[in-house]
């Protein structure tokens, strides 16, 4: 069986849909076995698909505007989307059945402050009649060290990706209030990338195949299924299976996962208008010059 090395920019049950081409078996069906691993900073998607240590990997559409403010060009295309929502959510340390954005107001947030995240975050603040100003925001770092500092007591709210809050309201440490992707609405967010010579091989013409199927199969699989296949090939090892179940069922309520694997226009539009509000870009940019042939 031959082997196709995948990638993610970031490991979470948000993903699904790219997870379970190989967790789903959908990838073997195709005749490929997956290798599958998570960047890390001397580890890059970017550098990986150019020296053709990666095949595929998630990512962003918005990690291409900086080339593009830079007026560079890269041989890295992005060609399928995963997620048509954002998938961060705000959690509470007080249970507040009542909640509204105004709410944050001179509170502390513990904010996820990649790139992506924090804009998505501000534009959504800017949808409630709010600016990031107007919080008392904390940087405590990655992923992990945002929710040790929230575990340790640091903040009022925090600002994480599925499962993370999910989990710690499990555990009674916090109470999800908000989605940011109800906020924002549709957006490009997560998207598939990989070289554009690679793109060309049959290699390629399976992944997508099999892609197709998987995002199909989570959009209608009842979420004990996805979340059942994906502990048993070892994703998610520290998180509790009903979490997963129940982070997986808000990504499908959200509208997160569509049948189309297309990158809309729209999508991109709104993404655009993200990053403008944030002064990440300085125009809005042909559909053409992000999503090449």
């Amino acid at each position: 069986m031959e082997k196709i090395n995948l990638m993610a920019l970031r490991h979470s049950a948000f993903y699904s849909p790219y997870l379970m081409t190989f967790a789903g078996d959908f990838l073997k069906d195709e005749g490929l076995e997956a290798n599958y691993k998570v960047a890390t900073p001397d580890c890059t998607v970017d550098d990986s698909i150019l020296n053709g240590a990666c095949h595929v990997a998630q990512s962003a559409i918005a990690t291409r505007f900086a080339d593009l403010e830079a007026n560079k060009e890269t041989l890295i295309r992005h060609f399928a989307q995963i997620n048509e929502r954002d998938g961060f959510y705000l959690a509470a340390r007080e249970k507040d059945n009542d909640f509204n954005w105004q709410k944050l107001k001179n509170k502390k947030v513990l904010v996820d402050h990649f790139f992506q995240p924090y804009a998505m975050l501000n534009y959504a603040l800017y949808n409630n009649n709010m600016e990031m100003s107007d919080l008392d925001v904390i940087d405590a770092g990655d992923v992990d060290q945002i929710e040790q500092a929230f575990r340790d007591g640091e903040g009022d709210y925090v600002h994480l990706q599925g499962p993370y809050p999910q989990q710690l309201e499990a555990e009674g440490l916090a109470f999800v209030v908000a989605s940011v992707g109800d906020s924002v609405g549709p957006v490009a967010f997560s998207s598939l990338c990989a070289h554009h010579d690679w793109l060309k091989t049959d290699m390629a013409t399976a992944f997508i195949n099999a892609y197709k199927k998987s995002m199909a199969y989570v959009i209608s699989a009842p979420a004990e299924e996805i979340a059942a296949k994906e502990k048993e090939a070892g994703l998610f090892p520290t998180v509790d299976q009903l979490v997963l179940v129940e982070t997986i069922g808000a990504y499908q309520k959200l509208g997160c996962w569509q049948q189309d694997v297309n990158i809309s226009e729209q999508a991109i539009d709104t993404l655009q208008k993200v990053f403008i509000y944030n002064g990440d870009i300085t125009q809005m940019y042909k559909y053409r010059q992000l999503i090449k042939d």
